[in-house]
């Protein structure tokens, strides 16, 4: 078996090696008394929400090996320590009714299965039979925006610490695969399992950002805290080298601002999307420049993200989410995850179809818009484009509050000669 040292120094680097999870009953295993509490707004047509996503998966194989994380979760089951461990892990993490001896009897593909989909709740005692709730275990209904549960910062993965406890199972899953399967050559850092953790601590890896070797990008609001950042602080090494730490205060209102990837991402090695009222108008929300030198911190406030960049060796030119004319487009297309872009390669994106002003200031830049549907068929040879954005189609996906780069857990990219 071919095995992966995990390696991400930035977020545009030719990717070698994404994890994805292909949504699933999980999905619909929701309804609209339940969906707020399971972090949705709406509730999504899975039938319709599997097509895109097979158009996006498809696509994205046409650049790299993708890997399911319902395959990989099967697969490190196999080991009866690390089912044994990692049932423990979310019984002490979940208020739950679920029988431990059922789960450990199930085979590796169902307990898989249900760790995802759900555990449904036997009413075999009067508290039970009472109860209101359907399963024993929620549904992972979140899953599928795979990059907030781990990242992978230069080659190690950090486990989230997500922000709502609905979504902490999928850090434990990943945390699982990245420390037992062996595909994978890596150490992970979990906040919680840390000296110095406090509860007040949340890390997602929609608000972090790799800009360079040296240099992250985080935002703080309503899913990352500032004890969060703080964390990520303490394990910065810098007796090699200087290192950056860009931090962007974030709204904590409408939800579409949960996370930084959804007003800025990375397109090239001198372009970002942006979503211009947050990331260039003035504001109120501050952009804070901590650097480590030696062990020495030093914080200073900063105009914005890609001024600081540029004074740090970048040189980037922003690309307005929404187009530069309508305020009101740019809102709603910020909404639908217009400026959420995943790199497989300097100049080489994903995005959603559905943000046409977004799509046409792409264009403008020298982006080829290539159909989702026809890279993944191999109708078009993506190999005679240079620079280009993959459309996603998307009615269905963009609903569940997130775009390409909350689809994608990237582990591997090749070094950037910048």
């Amino acid at each position: 078996m071919e095995t992966y040292q995990i390696r991400v120094n930035s977020e545009i680097g030719e990717l070698e090696g994404v994890i994805v999870h292909s949504p699933g009953k999980e999905v619909e295993n929701m309804t609209p008394k339940n969906a707020e509490r399971a972090l949705y707004s709406d509730i999504l047509n899975l039938s319709v929400a599997q097509k895109e996503y097979s158009h996006f998966k498809n696509a994205l194989a046409q650049h790299t090996p993708v890997f399911e994380v319902r395959d990989l979760l099967q697969e490190v089951l196999n080991n009866q320590r690390v089912k044994e461990t990692l049932i423990d892990h979310i019984f002490d993490n979940e208020h739950t009714m679920a029988s431990r001896h059922f789960l450990l009897g199930l085979s590796d593909e169902e307990l898989a299965r249900q760790l995802l989909e759900g555990v449904i709740l036997i009413k075999d005692n009067l508290t039970k039979y009472f109860s209101k709730e359907r399963y024993a275990l929620r549904p992972l209904h979140n899953f599928f925006f795979t990059r907030d549960a781990s990242m992978a910062v230069r080659d190690k993965v950090l486990i989230g610490r997500m922000a709502n406890q609905v979504r902490g199972r999928e850090a434990l899953i990943m945390q699982a695969i990245f420390d037992y399967h062996p595909l994978f050559r890596t150490q992970t850092v979990n906040p919680v399992q840390h000296a110095t953790f406090n509860d007040k601590i949340s890390i997602e890896g929609g608000d972090v950002l790799v800009a360079r070797e040296d240099v992250l990008l985080i935002g703080t609001g309503t899913r990352t805290s500032s004890q969060g950042i703080d964390f990520i602080l303490e394990q910065i090494e810098s007796k090699d080298q200087v290192r950056h730490i860009i931090v962007q205060e974030l709204p904590e209102s409408p939800e579409s601002f949960i996370h930084l990837d959804m007003v800025f991402t990375f397109l090239d090695k001198n372009k970002c999307m942006v979503f211009e009222p947050i990331i260039l108008k003035p504001n109120r929300y501050q952009t804070v420049h901590i650097t480590v030198d030696n062990g020495r911190v030093s914080i200073k406030n900063e105009k914005n993200i890609v001024e600081c960049l540029n004074n740090l060796g970048f040189d980037l030119e922003p690309v307005f989410c929404g187009g530069t004319k309508d305020p009101w487009a740019q809102e709603r297309e910020q909404w639908h995850s217009g400026a959420n872009f995943f790199a497989v390669a300097p100049g080489k994106v994903l995005g959603y179809a559905r943000n046409v002003y977004t799509m046409e200031q792409m264009s403008k830049h020298g982006f080829e818009i290539l159909s989702a549907e026809d890279v993944g068929s191999g109708k078009i040879d993506i190999n005679q484009y240079d620079k280009y954005v993959v459309s996603v189609e998307g009615s269905e996906l963009p609903r569940g509050g997130g775009g390409a780069r909350c689809m994608t857990m990237p582990f591997k990219r090749k070094p950037i000669n910048w």
